[in-house]
């Protein structure tokens, strides 16, 4: 084996960095329950399971939320910015075993290894920029002509409940429990079943850093979560995940009437007008569909409008970019731009919308298939597809893939463009590419999507709120948003006569 070759295939170091832990995390300890139900973590470009863990059940649930509830009072009670240095410290931890993460993750979830770097980094980033906020949760005083003293103090809300998806694992594990941790309340923790294994490396490496029951863990499926969901005990939710699970989330929060964050689905549109200058912008649309990631990413731009003048050209340069830049591979070689979906049922769902578009009457135009790579045939490849003559009552244009399949739709006149950008229940992004001022802002006022990018896509900027319209989802993260979002406002008025 020749040295690049060794320093790009990565696959004999996985069984080197795998958690030792198998069970739950509560109370600053490890709990493993004997006879408890073992759960197979599969390597989705292999078909090969990884390791086993431990599933939870609900009273390691309530156990856990319990353990939360009772390390809230003095976690809540400890000063700004220590919690801020215990961020910062969880920071620079990840950092430091920031390789080791991302090989774990890519093996874990499907993504590349190269790209799991970046999520890394950018968990640490948010660990850093909510420890930097802590003296942001501040009150006010407001004027009265009585004679008192009125002011407001923010307070944190208890035990926060967080659940997140199969697509970043690591990234919302750890970036996800700054906010509330920042605003002083205590936090459980529930890793996605098909790739809970970064999340509970990430408890070994924080184990000894917060006080016991401040960050707990289990690992489960959607019972796992409805109980989390549930409880009591538990003050506020934040999902990331599918529309279907941010309305079960809503339904079971109800009877205790939680505080909820969710971050939900999107059929996101990007708009190419005329002008655009095409090269960046045909750039853009093979970015903004986050090939990269099997095009498993809420904000993935999916459809594609091509405005009638440019459509033909722009749909050719558009193919061949794609062939040369995105190449489905073992997730865990340095070279690979293309991962494996998570699961067969992942592979299946995109497969079925590949075979509903050609019944529909959609050209393919790139793709549609599993790799003909021998290397890939055990793992859920599927090829970067792209289909032209796609209208916006058909299937693909209506439903969120989750897989590596963008459609492309035809355009003319405004009017109709945007009722068409507008015509689903979603809004989490948008993207437009236009070389007029007055078009972009009149185009960004138009869609109704909560992100909103002209002339990029993809990017997100930390401290920049981020959240959907309509069934995208409830409130904003990435941003001094969050922050509030675990906190609430306690009104004092003191009387001074």
């Amino acid at each position: 084996m020749t040295t690049t070759t060794m320093q790009a295939d990565l696959s004999s170091r996985v069984p080197s960095i795998l958690p030792t832990q198998q069970g739950q995390f509560w109370g600053g300890q490890w709990h493993a329950r004997a006879g408890a139900q073992m759960l197979d973590s599969i390597n989705p470009s292999t078909g090969e399971v990884l390791a086993r863990v431990q599933l939870a059940t609900t009273d390691d649930v309530d156990a856990a939320v319990r353990s939360a509830r009772e390390a809230f009072p003095a976690w809540a009670a400890t000063p700004p910015l220590e919690r801020a240095r215990r961020l910062r410290e969880a920071a620079a931890r990840i950092r430091a075993n920031a390789a080791d993460l991302a090989l774990l993750d890519a093996a874990d979830c499907g993504n590349p290894v190269k790209a799991m770097l970046f999520d890394a980094e950018i968990a640490a980033t948010q660990l850093e920029f909510f420890a930097g906020l802590v003296l942001e949760i501040k009150g006010e005083t407001l004027p009265t002509a009585n004679g008192s003293l009125n002011y407001t103090r923010r307070e944190p809300l208890g035990v926060v409940a967080r659940i997140f998806p199969f697509n970043h694992p690591f990234m919302f594990a750890a970036g996800k429990i700054a906010a509330p941790l920042a605003a002083g309340n205590t936090v459980v923790i529930k890793p996605p079943e098909q790739a809970p294994l970064s999340t509970l490396r990430l408890m070994e490496l924080l184990a000894d850093l917060f006080p016991p029951g401040v960050l707990n863990c289990v690992v489960g499926a959607r019972d796992i979560g409805a109980a989390l969901v549930s409880h009591p005990q538990v003050a506020a939710v934040g999902l990331i995940g599918s529309v279907p699970a941010g309305k079960a989330v809503l339904h079971g929060a109800a009877d205790t009437m939680k505080r909820t964050l969710l971050e939900l689905g999107g059929k996101n549109a990007m708009v190419i007008y005329p002008d655009a200058d095409l090269e960046r912008a045909v750039d853009g649309a093979v970015r903004g569909m986050n090939f990269t990631w099997c095009g498993q990413s809420c904000g993935s731009t999916s459809r594609l409008f091509l405005h009638e003048s440019v459509h033909d050209r722009f749909v050719e340069q558009m193919v061949a970019l794609l062939a040369q830049r995105h190449r489905p591979g073992l997730a865990t070689h340095m070279d690979t731009t293309m991962g494996a979906l998570i699961n067969r049922t992942q592979y299946e769902r995109s497969l079925g919308f590949i075979a509903s578009a050609r019944e529909e009457g959609a050209r393919l135009a790139t793709g549609g298939a599993h790799p003909k790579d021998a290397a890939l045939a055990k793992g859920f490849f599927i090829e970067p597809t792209v289909f032209t003559g796609v209208t916006p009552a058909m299937r693909l244009a209506r439903e969120e893939v989750f897989g590596p399949v963008l459609s492309v739709l035809r355009w003319s006149g405004e009017d109709d463009l945007y009722s068409a950008v507008n015509g689903t229940e979603l809004g989490l992004t948008a993207s437009i590419w236009t070389r007029d001022l007055v078009t972009a802002h009149r185009a960004a006022a138009r869609v109704e999507a909560g992100y909103v990018w002209v002339n990029d896509c993809s990017s997100h900027f930390i401290g920049a709120p981020f959240g959907g319209y309509k069934q995208s989802g409830l409130g904003r993260e990435e941003s001094k948003d969050e922050l509030f979002e675990f906190t609430q406002v306690k009104n004092v008025n003191v009387s001074l006569q």
